[in-house]
């Protein structure tokens, strides 16, 4: 799939009209057949109502409207401006990982905040009794809703929303006993309602987080694991394991996978999982963040909670 975003300028709506069709030529007939796209659209820039790309209206222009991936044995449908790693190999061992570390029986209820297209509940949900996938993309949502049914999977409901309106009531509905929650949010991280959300629904005992940008997570983190306090309310988690996968070679960036277990905090003594059990896998003592810098510490104190919502 290729997505032209184009500034037409002083450009007339005729001239627009031809560069489309010379554009849909070149990929469908022309020397641009040899790309392998298969999906074109095209975007006016300058059509722009606010920072989101969603809100850009999209113009299909030649091939088909969804492009398709195979993931772990699962067909799945990608809309333009829904999210999907682009790395399938690798995000195969990502989702395999999640798999292995959550430890899932038929009565889990599997909560998947900022669910995308649905890859990560859908490749779990032959393995629980109940997938809940919330979503911000209304487009992704859709795709996922059809995901579902393209792999025959009927314990699935997905929501449409901002994580931080939907996950503080839902949470504290869903059943006490055997939730596992998977978060993948974008780079800024969780909204700070939700993380508080969490922290309060004690009987949520397993949280697995992935995370594209570990330093803007970083306040996630420690908001997991700070001591109970006015604002934080609930028993803390701490992290008992930690792995990157290396979804864009040659380059500084790196998905991280963090397993968050709640810390047992009854008769006033508190014990959680052992820290020896942690497997890390980094790039070595000389890695560095996406940004180029060190890896960061965990601040030793309250900070302020990340502003970014949930786009996927």
């Amino acid at each position: 799939m290729a997505i032209v975003y184009f500034n037409p300028q002083k450009l007339s709506k005729e001239e627009l009209a031809d560069l489309k069709i010379s554009l849909a030529k070149y990929f469908t007939e022309g020397m641009g057949k040899s790309s392998g796209v298969t999906s074109l659209y095209f975007v006016e820039e300058g059509q722009r109502k606010s920072p989101s790309l969603e809100d850009l209206p999209l113009e299909h222009v030649a091939g088909d409207k969804y492009i398709h991936e195979q993931l772990l044995g699962l067909k799945f449908r990608i809309s333009p401006h829904a999210f999907f790693q682009v790395n399938t190999q690798a995000a195969e061992v990502l989702y395999t990982a999640i798999g292995e570390w959550a430890q899932l029986s038929p009565e889990s209820t599997l909560l998947d905040i900022c669910c995308g297209t649905g890859t990560i509940g859908i490749s779990l949900a032959k393995k629980v009794k109940k997938v809940i996938g919330i979503e911000l993309c209304q487009e992704a949502v859709q795709d996922a809703k059809v995901n579902a049914q393209i792999n025959e999977l009927n314990n699935i409901e997905f929501h449409c929303g901002k994580a931080e309106d939907i996950v503080p009531s839902l949470i504290n509905v869903l059943a006490p006993q055997n939730l596992i929650t998977i978060v993948d949010p974008p780079r800024a991280g969780l909204h700070s309602k939700v993380i508080l959300a969490i922290r309060r629904a004690e009987h949520l005992k397993k949280l697995i987080y992935v995370s594209c940008n570990p330093r803007a997570a970083m306040n996630n983190f420690v908001d997991l694991c700070r001591a109970p306090s006015n604002r934080v309310k609930g028993a803390s988690f701490r992290p008992v394991k930690a792995l990157a996968v290396d979804l864009f070679p040659q380059t500084r960036h790196c998905e991280l996978l963090i397993l968050f277990e709640r810390v047992d905090c009854a008769n006033g003594s508190c014990a959680g999982a052992t820290p020896d059990a942690a497997h890390v896998t980094t790039a070595g003592p000389d890695c560095e963040c996406s940004d180029g810098t060190s890896p960061p510490t965990a601040p030793s104190r309250a900070d302020p909670a990340p502003n970014g919502g949930e786009s996927t």
